[in-house]
């Protein structure tokens, strides 16, 4: 039997990927390099919620199994990956 934080962290993820296709489709569609870089902006806001919500489903699903201190690092971890993503440098 799969355990119910791990079925949805999966159902998220092919909604992530489908949202993506979805996206490449479009641009293809349209055909215009302005309303592919207005799509291509609106996954940039999928992509990390996506990460952020399969990240915190898994830590709740395993909040028995790890450290409190193991589970802030892993925060630790995405908060700045998001940070150098949006650095200019």
């Amino acid at each position: 039997m799969i355990e119910k934080a791990l079925l949805f962290m999966i159902i998220l993820r092919v909604f992530s990927g489908s949202v993506e296709i979805t996206a490449a489709m479009l641009m293809l569609k349209f055909n215009d390099l302005e309303k592919a870089f207005y799509i291509n902006t609106l996954l940039a806001l999928v992509g990390p919620s996506i990460l952020i919500i399969t990240t915190g489903i898994a830590l709740f699903g395993l909040a028995e199994k790890i450290s409190f201190l193991r589970m802030v690092c892993l925060f630790s971890g995405i908060v700045l990956i998001l940070i150098s993503l949006k650095s200019n440098s």
